[in-house]
């Protein structure tokens, strides 16, 4: 115990810089994410179909299978599955060095870099949330909304993507708590979180219990935190009902 205080009362100042960063990139990314999530879910429900007048040609009536498909293609749910698909199906860690080493190579802000790559990998996940929240709400809300004068983007904003975030609200703080841990890497592009702290701290005293377990304390105390903070917002919506 007395070398543990002497470690932490001599090398704390490491883990309170690593955690205002840790807790910076996830609120960041996490903003990021949220905003690029939304915009992907309104590109994967829109019905932009550019191609809809190839419906009155006289190749569409006589069952062209291409001409049929290009007439109900939809580029922006197209693009958006697209990117969904890329960053779901590449691991976080090299999304992040390729921001890192590759497209933003000349860039000296590693926190900049580790703040974009997590919330284009956050956004990805988003998305799929919140178009599922859209699509969980009864159809007859957007009847309503449209009988009631409004329009089709006034009705989303004001009726559908509500009640949407009130239902995948304990999904998207699963997600941002999932942040919370996935930063945990961004030490390998040279950013002093939490973890790279806890490592610092490792490689100067040769002790490795000490510093790496209060680096997963601090993660826990955090986790537990918003999970508790979660629930009672929880409590308060239903209370609302």
């Amino acid at each position: 115990m007395e070398r543990a205080a002497e470690i932490l009362s001599q090398y704390y100042p490491y883990l309170l810089n690593g955690l205002k960063i840790t807790v910076l990139v996830t609120l960041v990314s996490g903003a990021l994410g949220t905003a690029i999530g939304l915009v992907l879910a309104l590109m994967r429900l829109s019905r932009v179909t550019p191609f809809k007048f190839l419906v009155n040609t006289h190749l569409y009536k006589r069952n062209n299978k291409f001409i049929v498909g290009l007439a109900h293609f939809n580029p922006l749910s197209f693009i958006a599955r697209i990117y969904i698909e890329v960053i779901r199906g590449t691991p976080t860690m090299v999304q992040l060095v390729i921001f890192a080493f590759i497209i933003f190579v000349n860039s000296d802000s590693r926190f900049m870099i580790a703040s974009v790559a997590f919330g284009i990998n956050s956004g990805a996940y988003v998305a799929e949330l919140i178009r599922a929240g859209i699509q969980a709400v009864d159809k007859g809300q957007m009847e309503a909304g449209r009988s009631l004068g409004l329009s089709y983007g006034m009705t989303m904003r004001y009726v559908i993507i509500p009640q949407a975030v009130k239902n995948i609200l304990p999904a998207l703080a699963n997600e941002f708590i999932v942040l919370l841990k996935e930063t945990s890497i961004v030490g390998v592009i040279g950013l002093d979180d939490l973890v790279r702290a806890g490592n610092i701290i490792r490689s100067r005293t040769y002790d490795a219990y000490v510093p790496l377990l209060t680096v997963a304390a601090i993660y826990l105390c955090m986790t537990l935190t918003l999970s508790n903070l979660l629930a009672r917002f929880e409590r308060r919506l239903r209370k609302s009902d």
